[in-house]
């Protein structure tokens, strides 16, 4: 019998045009939405000679200015809300540890909708009510938890809202529950296989199947290391607070890109430096555009994420556009003696090469007035105890793959095994001592 969906499951497969009719009449909608009800939205609109009841094409928003984080800040805490408070059932925040946090609400629609769009990835990728998902990201402020929370919820699954952290319990827990879907961060999961195999537990023998990982950036390499570790399928789910929470974008179980709810967020790609708009499969930084949300719509969003789009039918069957794995970001980038360097192209490399362990961190020092990096990684218990002489070679080796891809000299500290700080949440790559 076909399951009677509760959104609109035929606009992912629907064609180019109908998806950017749909588009473009959910634009108007926010364009008219913003202008009369928030005095920011108000004059950028004016300022760029936009009248919102006579938009015709999704080109014409090319002439707004991009919305950034620090808009967000300098209307902390509701100056770009866009319902009165009165119909905000809910707030989400940022930390705000370099200055007023990111404050974005939701009415109740904002959160059926939310509900919505991520059910709809979830149930796409084979996530049915007999399933028990196992959410591990952090609740609170933070948007993850409460995303895949009320997407499973949604489908009917039985939902485990466990959080981060204590990780012999997650363990425990998803032994005895049988959990088969997990969600949290690529870092945590390789966290959990430690824990497991110090604690003799077998994820062959669990009956977890698929996680939904995101919240940071992470190479392929890891995602190998991940489905072998754990034994699943391990999908990257994209999603920001500002835009939504989860549920902007996923891959498919095909993993050829992150298909994006186009009917609720309008992409653009930018050249980072100069604004410019960049055609399809071209590498820059994401932009969002929220299309069907009320209390807290963005307009040209500038995300700071690394990606490209990928144009084409895919071979699941649905014709939403897709984004590239995010490769890093723009506040991310290390610029090191000129040459622009990213963390995860570091990564790539060290979880290529056998016998290092998937806990590295990145160290930027100055000596003689020069940046210097460096970069500590963990080896394996097996290498550290029978080959520990061996090491300075190793290093070397290792600094010598690290120039062929990258083109810059990085000095490679080998770490005893268990001794890089672990993370339970978003992982922390970088420590900048300059």
């Amino acid at each position: 019998m076909k399951v009677q969906k509760f959104w609109d499951a035929g606009i992912s497969e629907s064609s180019e045009d109908k998806i950017r009719e749909t588009q473009l009449a959910n634009l108007k909608n926010t364009l008219k939405h913003c202008y009369y009800s928030n005095e920011f939205y108000k004059k950028r609109i004016d300022e760029a000679g936009l009248n919102p009841d006579k938009i015709k094409s999704l080109d014409e928003i090319e002439k707004l200015p991009f919305t950034s984080k620090d808009d967000l800040r300098d209307n902390y805490p509701f100056g770009l809300f866009c319902e009165p408070v009165d119909k905000i059932v809910r707030v989400h925040s940022s930390s705000g540890t370099t200055g007023n946090p990111t404050v974005v609400g939701y009415t109740k629609e904002d959160l059926e909708m939310w509900a919505n769009v991520l059910a709809r990835i979830m149930y796409d990728v084979g996530v049915r009510k007999e399933d028990v998902v196992q959410i591990s990201h952090g609740f609170g402020l933070f948007t993850g938890g409460f995303g895949f929370q009320c997407a499973a919820e949604k489908i009917g699954s039985l939902v485990v809202p466990v959080s981060g952290g204590n990780t012999e319990r997650q363990l425990k827990i998803m032994s005895d529950f049988k959990s088969t879907i997990l969600c949290c961060t690529p870092s945590y999961t390789l966290y959990m296989a430690e824990v497991a195999e110090k604690t003799n537990i077998d994820f062959s023998k669990l009956k977890l199947k698929l996680g939904f990982l995101g919240a940071e950036p992470w190479s392929e390499s890891m995602r190998g290391e991940i489905e072998g570790r754990l034994n699943i399928k391990a999908l990257d789910s994209y999603g920001l607070s500002e835009v939504i929470g989860p549920g902007v974008s996923c891959e498919c179980l095909q993993q050829d890109g992150l298909h994006i709810n186009e009917d609720h967020f309008l992409t653009e790609v930018i050249d980072p430096e100069t604004g410019k708009v960049l055609p399809i499969g071209q590498k820059g930084e994401l932009v969002f555009t929220s299309l069907t949300k009320k209390a807290f719509p963005v307009i040209r969003y500038r995300t700071k994420d690394i990606s490209y789009l990928i144009d084409g039918k895919c071979s699941c069957g649905k014709t939403f556009v897709r984004m590239a794995k995010p490769m890093g970001r723009t506040d991310d980038m290390l610029i090191i003696r000129g040459v622009n360097v990213f963390p995860s192209q570091i990564e790539e490399v060290l979880m290529n090469i056998d016998d290092l362990e998937p806990h590295y961190l990145i160290v930027l020092y100055k000596k003689d007035y020069m940046d210097k990096i460096e970069v500590w990684v963990e080896v394996s218990e097996k290498i550290f105890h029978e080959k520990i002489m061996d090491l300075e070679d190793f290093e070397k080796s290792i600094e010598a793959k690290l120039y062929s891809a990258i083109g810059i000299r990085i000095k490679v500290s080998l770490k005893e095994p268990k001794t890089i700080v672990r993370s339970q949440g978003k992982a922390k790559r970088v420590w900048d001592k300059r």
